[in-house]
């Protein structure tokens, strides 16, 4: 039942040219046969990948609509009679007439959106006459100076590099806080001039506004900002026209030195620290500070808030553990037992920014580095629903963080593509209906016709916010099958089913962009045909929708078992799927888009997103959010890693992740995803630490060597963020990397069965042999 692991090797491309997969790609018509399929109708689509991969470039009009309410765009799919010069929109059927401008169109001169291969369409959005240039990008830098001398320097170097980095019309800001909040007045260049906040104390935006002298009243002494009542400030002014703005936001031309001496000039937290005690740090304010002053200054305009963290905050708003060292921080046993006395408020306080962000249209990153937790679990909403990047390193020192700070700020192959101010929605065939989104995103409340009963994630909608995106953002869309009467009666039955995802982002480089994808797939009759329904099972992109499905059924439901609803969901989907006679298990059979389904749903069984023990809530709540929104190919590396070998005998080749893959003179590459390992067999590591390679002739034990290490390079090179790379030796304290992954076919139990010189591991788990076993057994049954 195992598969061949070289089966599992993805195509050059396996997102296809619209960056859209489907967990079934053929659907069932009725609500019932839909749930007999086990596996929810789910499409995974990253909105704005890559423009290289579409094969039209950007279009310099406006798009077609259809008539309201449907107001789905031209695309491949519709009708057109170009003697009437009227298409007709394959969601809906109405017939919509061409505007006098495609008056020219015939069967020889057809626009770029009605060519079949431009299923994915991008068109420019041409700003109004005399409207201002585009506003540049805001960078807000928020800086934990809680941290020891060491830590804080290595945040100055990555921020000078960052800096750098950064184009010089882009803004720039700084906010540091320990105990206190100190936001910087860069604009003010004669001497270091700081606006402080208290840390203990909650502060409304008002408050911000009005201490800092932005309110739209004013102060004594400070210029007055105006702002014509119902209207929303945005792109109306150059942010450096407005006084005020350019206190503390400056064009990285303009502050690139007042920024560095301030850099130079910044120390620890000079606040005294108890014995017994862990540092005050108001990591609540300092965020609250930064949403005011951006919220104030430039609302519905590309920013950021990039905050580095250097442990927990321990008070005012959004304090999550005591400044008390006897007291730990919250672990996953207590939050099931109700015994995290700051979380709910946490949580409660990190909601109410979230909502101010988003209807800001900015962003929360968080690069998280310490040893403790600092509050990511908490903070998990604020970020994820304005599209912030988070990352999770030991230390600011640690390549972890350096190469995914810089990674941000960089251009060129490896650039994220940084994109603000997106609208994701939703048009599809009648017989559908959304249930919601699980990723990056928050619901703009569009409720409509297409809208399902049941929600999953962010549903009642057909549109959703996305204040940041870039490049390897991935939503999940959930849908349910409602079929009206008419479509079920002979003759008003369409064979296909149409989907059309529409994304209006502002483009890196500043001008606002739309980008149309629309898909067609087919209905089949799910009680009489499944094979069309096997034909077009996507088994990888089930398995990382039901991954992101249970982690948001263990956030929200309590007592859910969800290694006991994968077990059931996967029995069911084989019984249902299999090929076999009943009660028979060694009859049993799987199609080969279903081989390698069991093998997904063991691993996930024992992932870091299902096994939360061993795992801070931090981490977990790290984990789901990369899972939640990385492309279907880099979360099933997260859900079921990748062994490659590397050996004399033979060219680097995938091999199972079993732990019967272990040789003594074999090189073992594992892409966990969050980590690279690259394992040396016993043999090949003496050798090594002979110096073998260095001899002119063991060229060939030098290769050996460098070729895991070549590969593992252009893995972190392509990823963000920047996974850790372990590179150890069999029997070594560090194997365990490789170890906790594997397939435990050979444990302390089995250890007689054992071949010389490979390893057995010390657990009770099942191996897959014995699960596989199990589930032939329940399948078959009557």
């Amino acid at each position: 039942m195992a598969a061949d692991p070289s089966a599992a090797a993805a195509p050059a491309d396996p997102d296809g040219p619209d960056a859209v997969r489907f967990t079934w790609n053929a659907w069932p018509r009725s609500k019932v046969e839909a749930s007999r399929c086990v596996v929810p109708l789910a499409a995974a689509i990253s909105p704005v990948r890559s423009p290289e991969s579409l094969a039209s470039p950007p279009l310099p009009y406006p798009p077609l609509r259809c008539k309201p309410p449907c107001s789905a765009l031209l695309n491949p799919f519709a009708r057109v009679d170009f003697a009437a010069k009227i298409w007709i929109c394959p969601l809906c059927f109405s017939r919509n007439h061409f505007p006098p401008h495609y008056a020219g169109i015939s069967e020889n001169n057809v626009p770029a959106e009605l060519f079949t291969q431009c299923s994915t369409v991008e068109y420019l959005v041409a700003a109004p006459p005399g409207s201002p240039a585009p506003l540049p990008p805001v960078f807000l830098f928020v800086i934990d100076t809680c941290v020891i001398e060491e830590e804080l320097e290595y945040v100055k170097l990555s921020m000078r590099k960052a800096v750098a980095l950064l184009p010089e019309h882009a803004l720039v800001g700084l906010v540091t806080f320990g105990t206190q909040v100190h936001l910087h007045e860069l604009g003010f260049s004669e001497l270091s001039k700081i606006y402080v906040f208290r840390g203990s104390k909650e502060i409304s935006k008002e408050q911000i506004l009005d201490q800092l002298g932005l309110s739209v009243g004013g102060r004594p002494g400070f210029p007055k900002m105006t702002q014509q009542p119902g209207v929303q400030q945005v792109n109306v002014m150059h942010p450096l026209a407005t006084t005020g703005v350019n206190r503390f936001l400056l064009p990285v031309s303009e502050c690139e030195c007042t920024l560095s001496t301030l850099l130079d000039e910044l120390q620890p937290d000079q606040w005294p620290v108890e014995a017994g005690n862990r540092a005050i740090r108001c990591t609540g304010v300092a965020l609250n500070v930064a949403a005011g002053l951006l919220g104030a200054c430039l609302p519905g305009t590309g920013a950021r808030i990039i905050a580095l963290l250097g442990g927990p905050c321990t008070e005012g708003p959004g304090v999550i553990v005591s400044k008390d060292l006897s007291e730990p921080v919250r672990s996953h046993k207590d939050l099931d037992k109700d015994a995290a006395p700051h979380f709910q408020k946490a949580v409660k306080f990190y909601d109410g920014l979230a909502k101010q962000l988003v209807s800001q249209g900015h962003v929360l990153d968080v690069f998280a580095s310490a040893l403790d937790q600092v509050g990511l679990a908490e903070m998990k909403l604020a970020i994820e629903r304005t599209c912030g990047l988070v990352v999770l390193s030991e230390s600011f020192g640690h390549s972890v963080f350096k190469d995914s700070f810089k990674r941000i700020f960089e251009g060129g192959e490896h650039s994220l593509g940084l994109s603000f101010n997106g609208t994701f929605e939703i048009n599809c065939s009648k017989d559908i209906k959304v249930q919601g989104v699980i990723g990056p995103c928050t619901s703009l409340e569009k409720k409509g016709a297409l809208c399902a009963d049941t929600i999953i994630g962010q549903g009642s909608t057909t549109a959703w916010k996305m204040c940041g995106l870039d490049r390897n953002t991935s939503l999940t869309v959930f849908f349910d099958v409602s079929p009206s009467e008419r479509s079920g009666q002979p003759g008003h039955q369409n064979p296909d089913l149409y989907i059309q995802f529409v994304t209006s982002y502002q483009h890196p480089e500043g001008q606002m962009r739309i980008r149309v994808t629309t898909v067609s797939r087919k209905w089949v009759d799910g009680s009489t045909n499944t094979e069309e329904l096997v034909e077009g099972f996507d088994q990888e992109t089930a398995a990382v929708v039901l991954a992101r499905y249970i982690s948001l059924k263990m956030e929200i439901e309590e007592e859910f078992d969800a290694t006991r609803w994968l077990d059931r969901s996967l029995i069911r989907l084989c019984s249902r799927f299999g090929d076999y006679r009943k009660d028979d298990p060694s009859s049993f059979s799987l199609h080969s888009n279903f081989s390698l389904f069991p093998q997904f749903m063991f691993n996930l069984r024992r992932s870091q997103f299902v096994q939360v023990f061993n795992n801070s809530p931090d981490e977990t709540a790290y984990f789901r959010m990369l899972l939640n929104r990385e492309s279907i190919t880099n979360s099933v590396a997260m859900i079921q890693p990748s062994l490659i070998s590397f050996s004399f005998d033979s060219p680097p080749s995938p091999v199972f992740l079993d732990v019967a893959s272990i040789a003594v003179d074999r090189i073992l590459l594992l892409d966990a995803y969050f980590s690279v390992v690259i394992f040396h067999g016993m043999t090949i590591a003496q050798w090594r630490n002979m110096c073998y390679q260095n001899q002119p002739e063991h060229q060939q034990f030098a290769q050996l060597l460098q070729a895991p290490q070549e590969e593992a390079q252009v893995i972190i090179n392509g990823r963000f963020p920047v996974p850790r790379l372990v590179v150890c030796d069999q029997h070594g304290s560090q194997a365990r990397f490789l170890l906790a992954k594997l397939n435990p076919s050979a444990t302390y139990n089995s250890a007689h069965d054992v071949p010389p010189g490979s390893d057995i591991i010390f657990t009770d788990d099942v191996s897959f042999q014995v699960f596989c076993e199990h589930l032939q057994r329940l399948s078959v049954q009557s």
